[in-house]
């Protein structure tokens, strides 16, 4: 790796953390400066022990913030959807999981945008059932798990479901720490069983976990002064940015 190479993924790093800290979007950034330094699956394993330090300060600093309630709900899906990506991981291409993830993800926006909808319509009991659904729960905790095993990219899906429940902006912090915190550290035996964590990528790792873990500590000194509607729209947009990205380009 070259100078320039180690600034590119340094800098990856910083924004995983500050996407995990709080800062919605900066996250999905990381993926494309991997992606420019590393292959597509190599990249996959160098990444997860780095989103696991960046995990470990933010559910340090919003430990309280939890929705354990949640959280039960959806996790053992994400494990099945997991185990699913695992047994699949050497046959599909690259391509092919950026645009089935980024695909599904628009579809579920789009289902989100018609329950807003039909609520200003005044079909209120319709359209707040649905994320309180098994049916709803499941496919996004299925993608969830799928997406993250195989590209680290369940973060649309998880800001979707954390988001269509309701969440207020502490709570859908601190849920989506403990959530991904809890199914990364799942995923390591299952990456280091794929080759793709490992000696030589763990070097790599380890040098950038300091910068994630300053991203995820600065991170707080941020969301604590923005609004909750800025904070919304702002998950809802890079949600719709992260799935076109995913589908399209």
């Amino acid at each position: 790796m070259s100078v320039g190479d180690w600034m590119i993924v340094m800098t990856g790093a910083l924004l995983v953390g500050l996407g995990k800290g709080g800062i919605v979007g900066v996250g999905n950034l990381t993926v494309v400066l991997f992606a420019m330094v590393f292959e597509a699956k190599a990249s996959v394993g160098l990444l997860l022990p780095v989103l696991i330090s960046a995990d470990i300060v933010a559910i340090t600093v919003y430990r309280r913030h939890a929705d354990w309630t949640q959280l039960r709900r959806l996790l053992p899906w994400m494990v099945a959807g997991i185990l699913v990506g695992y047994f699949l991981f050497g046959y599909l291409s690259d391509l092919t999981v950026r645009r089935l993830i980024g695909g599904i993800v628009l579809f579920m926006t789009l289902l989100q945008i018609w329950r807003t909808y039909v609520i200003r319509r005044g079909r209120v009991d319709l359209a707040e059932k649905m994320p309180h659904t098994v049916g709803w729960r499941a496919s996004l905790g299925l993608l969830g798990g799928f997406a993250t095993m195989v590209a680290n990219a369940a973060g649309p899906v998880g800001q979707l479901y954390f988001i269509s429940v309701g969440l207020p902006k502490m709570a859908f912090i601190g849920t989506g720490a403990w959530c991904f915190f809890l199914v990364n550290v799942f995923k390591v035996p299952l990456q280091a069983h794929l080759g793709i964590i490992n000696l030589d990528s763990l070097q790599i790792s380890l040098a950038l976990a300091p910068f994630a873990m300053l991203g995820a500590w600065l991170a707080p000194k941020v969301v604590h002064h923005i609004p909750q509607k800025y904070f919304t729209f702002a998950v809802w947009f890079f949600i719709v940015l992260a799935g076109v990205k995913l589908t399209f380009f």
